[in-house]
């Protein structure tokens, strides 16, 4: 029988007796009138005085709290189910404004209804994350930087103004902290299977939050404050987001799916009931639902795998308050806390496709990191794209098929599984540095290639102004670029630069193409690889920028000499500028090559020596110093179009000793 058969809990003995046991022990019944004002408003001075101290310290006593406040959720449980929706709206739903959420707490009232536990736990996460941006919120009214994790935020001294201590210690008993119910980690990292969550918490979390609503209120009446919500995140690029084409998930591939879900050996048996919603979700087109419920099964699927493949079953459990979870960091790094070599990339296999997906959509801090945003309620629910959701429900479906047994064979080949397991075996990181210095650096060319179309005042008009100069120095930058390319050339592709015009925009472009093209490991890249991509994207960034300005300048300058409206010396900046131009094109589109080429060998960066690598980065540095001062001097502020040409001059000499010294990547490799 597989692992994923016999494991009927993910929770540790003592978490399992917190979460499931411990608020029951009290069989009181509790009035819902201690706690309740005839006019709506809840008595938190009655709720308050359930939570128990430490007589050593004075900090909150736990054990002793939840099992004091369990006929209390219970009592509050019971007072919403008997309410009708109207009631409940014409109660409460005033007080849930403060979140920017109404629509979705009045939803959570609607699931404690049916206690269809899938349901309420679904209800309880996004419940959860939108109660801490709504708190993130709060914060901000007198503090600046509002902290990551919830455990910090509920723990500061901010919200205690606001609502008071004994109040945000209520909080802590059921969210945010880890000696507490922990009710949001539980759920968000995939421990707490459907059973497991007590209905009565998700209707005291939606009680609270309509009792901090009506505190709040009072604040903001006293102080005359006014609680601004802040922007929700908005995935941008979604393009490249598509590793699955939509159109893979149709109705028979779900069908499948769902097949797939009740076989594989990557889901716990116990955890059946959120795939199936999951799934379902997705197919009445709720994808926020249906990523919510996914990623925790994604996390305890893949955890499955680590505690299996690193021998270490133990892990699969919730730690104790003194031990960290196992969760995706961890199961994603490259090493385990014993420094030995964690073993699940290994199994994950197809060229570390998982590894890099799950680094790219979950980590990787210019990517969309699903999990954190949604988690800490940084997304508007009512509008999650179905792009982002197709991602995630393609990649579980390559998982499921993955890991399932060796007479699933007919599955994995099936016509409308095979093409995702094509997709998923071809993927290959998208918001690693080094996947996004590619695309800076072609972007950046592109800009570059629209320059011989600029409009540019005839040469007769140039040789009719009396002191201008520069020609003979365009001219002789550009042989040195010339000459520099020449020494490259035997580092690059076959077939490229053997034209005569050895900087030619065109080719300079198929080549950076071809270059970008390259595959280059980027997972668990070294710190010394990290650091130098740094420098050659702020490098390339430069780049692009003084492209932008020189494209600006130069059609603001046409116009305004065509209508006769410079004046001399504008005249001679401009006429300054096009003599420039000559020589900067070719100069950025050398820069664009080599950092390009010294992309394709950065990992040779850690051979160096340290002394070697400290040169080499200065080197950089010199570029990106260069690159920095041609912002400046290009903008319409400066207009220092002389002074390019010699700090132009300088940079190449730079570039020709370093390459003559063979202190280049691309010149390790050979």
């Amino acid at each position: 029988m597989a692992l994923s058969d016999l494991v009927t809990t993910c929770l540790s003995p003592p978490v399992h007796y917190v979460i499931c046991k411990l608020g029951f022990e009290k069989k009181d019944t509790y009035d819902i009138n201690n706690i309740l004002s005839e006019n709506g408003e809840v008595c938190w001075q009655a709720v308050t005085e359930h939570v128990c101290y430490l007589e050593s310290d004075q900090s909150v006593d736990y054990i002793k709290s939840i099992r004091s406040l369990g006929p209390v959720c219970e009592s509050v449980n019971l007072h919403l189910k008997s309410l009708t929706k109207e009631q409940f709206v014409t109660q409460y739903a005033l007080w849930f404004r403060w979140t920017n959420c109404t629509e979705l707490f009045l939803e959570v009232f609607d699931v404690l209804q049916d206690t269809e536990t899938t349901e309420v736990a679904l209800g309880l996460m996004k419940l959860t994350s939108c109660l801490e941006r709504a708190l993130g919120d709060v914060y901000l009214l007198i503090g600046k930087d509002c902290p990551f994790l919830l455990r910090d935020l509920l723990a500061s001294e901010q919200l205690a103004v606001v609502f008071g201590q004994a109040v945000m210690n209520v909080l802590r008993v059921f969210i945010g902290s880890p000696y507490g119910l922990n009710l949001r980690n539980v759920l968000w990292h995939g421990f707490a299977s459907p059973q497991e969550i007590p209905a009565k918490y998700c209707a005291m979390l939606l009680f609270l939050t309509a009792g901090l609503g009506q505190l709040l209120q009072t604040y903001l009446m006293q102080t005359k404050c006014i609680l601004a919500h802040r922007p929700y995140v908005t995935f941008v690029s979604l393009d490249e987001l598509g590793v699955f084409p939509g159109n893979y998930l149709n109705h028979e591939t779900l069908s499948i799916a769902e097949e797939l879900v009740k076989l594989s050996s990557f889901v716990l048996k116990t955890m059946l009931p959120f795939w199936m919603a999951a799934l379902t979700a997705f197919k009445q087109s709720r994808y926020a639902d249906c990523v919510v419920l996914l990623l925790p099964q994604l996390e305890v699927g893949l955890r499955l795998l680590f505690t299996t493949t690193n021998k270490c079953p133990n892990r699969l459990l919730t730690a104790e308050p003194s031990a960290l979870y196992t969760t995706f960091d961890e199961m994603l790094a490259k090493h385990l806390d014993n420094e030995e070599v964690n073993q699940l990339p290994a199994v994950l296999q197809e060229p570390a496709m998982a590894s890099e997906f799950l680094w790219d959509f979950l980590n990787h801090q210019e990517g969309p990191r699903i999990r954190d945003r949604l988690s800490h309620g940084e997304i508007n629910l009512e509008a999650f794209p179905r792009e982002v959701a197709n991602q995630i429900v393609a990649f579980a479906i390559t998982l499921l098929c993955r890991f399932s047994e060796e007479d699933m064979f007919a599955f994995k080949e099936h016509m409308v599984i095979k093409p995702l397991m094509n997709c998923a075996s071809c993927y290959r990181s998208q918001f690693h540095p080094i996947s996004r210095l590619k695309k800076q650096v072609l972007e950046c060319m592109k800009s570059i290639h629209l320059w011989p179309e600029l409009p540019t005042v005839p040469e007769e008009h140039i040789q009719m102004i009396k002191g201008l100069e520069g020609n003979a120095e365009a001219s002789t930058l550009i042989l040195m670029i010339s000459e520099i390319v020449s020494q490259l050339q035997q580092y690059m592709p076959q077939n490229f630069y053997s034209s005569d015009d050895r900087i030619d925009s065109v080719l300079t472009e198929r080549l950076l193409t071809e270059l970008c093209d390259t595959h280059i490991c980027t997972l668990y890249s070294p710190r010394p690889v990290l650091e130098t991509v740094v420098v050659f994207r702020k490098i390339s960034t430069q780049c692009h920028q003084v492209s932008e300005k020189v494209i600006a300048s130069t059609e603001l300058r046409y116009k305004q000499w065509m209508n006769k409206t410079l004046r001399s010396r504008q005249r001679h900046n401009y006429l300054r500028m096009l003599n420039s131009i000559k020589f900067l094109s070719p100069v950025l589109r050398l820069i664009l090559v080599l950092i390009t080429l010294e992309l394709v060998n950065v990992h040779l960066v850690s051979k160096k020596k340290p002394f070697e690598y400290q040169q080499y980065l200065k080197f950089l540095k010199s570029i990106l110093q260069y690159t920095e001062n041609l912002v400046t001097y290009t903008s319409p502020e400066k207009n220092k179009w002389d002074e390019t040409t010699e700090l132009t001059n300088k940079t190449l000499i730079r570039i020709r000793k370093i390459s003559d010294r063979k202190l280049m990547l691309m010149q390790l490799a050979t």
